[in-house]
């Protein structure tokens, strides 16, 4: 199979689809967006998945990009950028404040610890293991928070009985977790963070084709908890003494799944709650 990327008409845009024989196009109007400027001659790209590297024909020059290639995910009242240093005085902003629902997240309160959190975020992205964004507010034109992809696991399927066959897929990863998220108390209980999970999962289930995304928070967080559960995610268990919390705790990670046959229902829901 292969992904093909085409021009939506707008400059700079492009939109992903899957041009697998018999696919029809996905259902979430998912736009990505490559920094540079529009270059016609790259209408056209493909990526073909070869061993979880994308190979990306895009701005006229092909290189190899793969998954990590940076892109905005942009909804009616959510745009997801790509983090960068840009970012750290508007997430600073969103982070003062009002900080009592930060209790089990770790919310840098100065400059130097976001600079720190940022710098540690774009190394995780160099590195190949997380994708990380800022929180954009349609609405109020702010950087209101950060949320990333991390944990983007490809199994090892050498390791099988003799004459086993690896199940079917067709991703570019196995399985990848959605977290690192918070938000500022300005836009907390509104469609921000259920646009902003709407297009990531639509990201990792119909981009990427994952054939699970996790979730996880403190189980102290029966907020999160609950939200996580809204989604259409299940609870797998809870993962004891599982890491340090932000307070100091010895935290216990409630750890959530949604399975790539569940995401049919559970974009419903998120759109439905969304009122498309």
């Amino acid at each position: 199979m292969g992904w093909g990327v085409g021009a939506r008409g707008e400059a700079g845009w492009v939109g992903v689809r899957s041009v697998e024989a018999g696919v029809a196009p996905t259902a979430v109007d998912v736009r990505t967006r490559y920094y540079g400027r529009h270059d016609r001659r790259a209408d056209v790209g493909w990526r073909q998945a070869d061993a979880g590297v994308l190979r990306s024909a895009v701005h006229g020059s092909a290189r190899l990009e793969g998954m990590f290639a940076p892109f905005t995910l942009e909804g009616t009242h959510v745009r997801l950028e790509p983090l960068s240093h840009d970012h750290v005085d508007e997430l600073l902003e969103a982070a003062t404040g009002d900080r009592s629902s930060f209790g089990f997240t770790l919310v840098p309160s100065d400059r130097a610890a976001m600079t720190a959190y940022v710098e540690k975020a774009l190394a995780h992205a160099g590195a190949g293991d997380q994708v990380p964004f800022a929180t954009r507010s349609v609405a109020l034109g702010t950087v209101v928070g950060a949320t990333r992809f991390y944990e983007l696991e490809p199994w090892d399927w050498t390791e099988l009985e003799p004459g086993a066959t690896p199940a079917p897929h067709g991703g570019v990863r196995d399985r990848a977790s959605i977290g690192h998220t918070w938000l500022g108390p300005a836009v907390q209980r509104t469609p921000v963070n259920t646009e902003a999970k709407l297009l990531m999962l639509g990201h990792a289930f119909e981009t990427w084709r994952v054939r699970a995304v996790r979730l996880q928070t403190d189980s102290r967080n029966e907020r999160s908890r609950a939200a996580i559960a809204r989604l259409g995610c299940s609870l797998d268990g809870v993962l004891r003494v599982d890491r340090p919390a932000p307070d100091g705790a010895v935290r216990h990670s409630a750890v959530f799944s949604m399975t790539a046959d569940e995401w049919p229902a559970a974009r419903s829901g998120l759109e439905q709650r969304l009122g498309r």
